[in-house]
């Protein structure tokens, strides 16, 4: 059986060994959670919810499935291996407990820099004091550094295809204009198979111990050769979450997911070849296990440093801005696209909000929507008044802010953070 039909086969074992399933409803709960607030979101800014929560969580679960088992069998040819003592496990359980503090250190280079630290100190002090190293924390940090690259790698492709999906619209004011913008916060839960080292001892209970062929492993690992011609290596299957996070003013949704995957992926290129040298000496694992997080904070600050800094994209300066269209919705089915903008109804040129719901609600029969589409060309479309039973569908960028509106800061980057701001919002309101 090759490498290929083995991590096919762990991976299988992940989403049917009755523990491993037990994990992976635990994680889709809290995806489903998470979900529910980004739909509510939608339907409380745009009037109805663009995703439901199970659509949500349905993707999130196969395109987790699809992503874990293409980074399993990457990292399984490149040779990514553990000593069966040493604690990898713990890689995934630290990265969701990081996520209690900040979304953002969910990503494996925080708590991998956090492993592969422990595995340098626990190398500094044998050496000093001529003890052996303790197992728990002993770690090849070329496969510890690998596997964060490559699972970087396969974030970056999820960024890029399933990152704008369940997006909100929010609002923020820049030199007293009110600006449009999404909020977009996606997770997805990864079968990871991991290839283990075991011990003389070892009594299998999964099935086939792995056969390796005589070119792996691919990487230049720090585990001696000696040690790898006659290991005995097995498959193990285990869950981990890729999460992504991010707030833009200044592209359209789809612009900024692949702004965002292109970062990550140039990331984990970069990483791969600095965990490759960690073969030469310490300090090259110094160097690489300093670079996952600190690289990883650049690419934030790169980010928001873009945001604060480019022109805003949806702003109303003539007319008024369109920054969603509802799915099904009487703007949909005319066409309307995000980034449009609304100059006039039936000649009238249009000014505020207002003037479109009155407009709309004072003009009987069919209406004449005169649209600039984002590349300057002028239409006009028709706004039916058999479809005036529901709700246009559109999501206008105000000029300014009434008391009806959520106004969200460049830093406000958490669901929660803004839905908090809804539900205070439609408290004040009942009063």
């Amino acid at each position: 059986m090759n490498i290929l039909l083995y991590t096919l086969k762990a991976v299988a074992f992940a989403l049917t060994d009755p523990y491993s399933v037990f994990f992976l409803v635990i994680l889709s709960v809290f995806l489903y959670i998470q979900n529910r607030k980004t739909s509510a979101m939608q339907k409380m800014i745009i009037g109805e919810q663009i995703n439901s929560p199970f659509e949500l969580t349905i993707s999130q679960l196969v395109m987790g499935i699809l992503a874990g088992t293409f980074g399993s069998i990457i990292m399984s040819y490149f040779g990514v291996v553990f000593y069966q003592n040493s604690a990898i496990e713990i890689l995934f359980l630290i990265s969701i407990f990081l996520m209690a503090f900040n979304t953002r250190f969910i990503c494996f280079s925080y708590s991998g820099a956090i492993l592969g630290g422990l595995s340098i100190v626990n190398t500094i002090i044998a050496s000093i004091y001529g003890t052996k190293e303790i197992q728990l924390f002993k770690f090849d940090i070329t496969s510890l550094m690998t596997m964060i690259a490559v699972l970087h790698f396969v974030e970056g492709l999820l960024v890029i295809t399933d990152g704008s999906r369940g997006t909100v619209p929010v609002f923020s004011k820049r030199e007293d204009k009110i600006i449009g913008g999404f909020i977009m916060k996606r997770y997805w839960a990864l079968p990871i198979a991991l290839f283990i080292i075991l011990n003389s001892n070892y009594t299998v209970n999964m099935g086939d111990v792995v056969q390796m062929p005589n070119w792996w492993p691919i990487i230049h690992s720090t585990i001696p050769s000696d040690i790898f011609k006659k290991a005995v290596v097995m498959l193990v299957p285990f869950y981990g979450v890729l999460g992504y996070s991010s707030v833009t003013f200044t592209k359209t949704k789809r612009a900024k997911v692949r702004e965002s995957g292109l970062l990550i992926i140039v990331y984990s290129i970069v990483l791969f070849f600095l965990a490759q040298l960690c073969y030469i000496n310490i300090y090259y694992k110094i160097l690489v296990v300093l670079f996952a997080p600190l690289a990883h904070e650049g690419i934030i600050y790169l980010q928001r440093y873009g945001e604060l800094n480019r022109e805003p994209l949806y702003v109303s300066e003539d007319g008024m801005k369109v920054l969603e269209v509802a799915p099904d919705s009487p703007a949909d089915h005319m066409e309307i696209k995000s980034g449009d903008s609304l100059m006039a109804i039936n000649d009238t040129e249009i000014e505020t909000e207002d003037d479109i719901l009155e407009m709309i609600s004072n003009t009987p029969g069919d209406i004449i929507l005169k649209m600039e589409k984002t590349n300057g060309v002028i239409k006009e479309v028709v706004y039916k008044a058999a479809d005036r039973k529901s709700r246009l569908g559109v999501v206008f960028v105000p000029k300014f802010i009434p008391k009806d509106k959520v106004v969200v800061k460049l830093k406000d980057n958490t669901f929660s953070e803004v839905l908090n701001k809804i539900k205070n919002k439609d408290k004040d309101g009942d009063k």
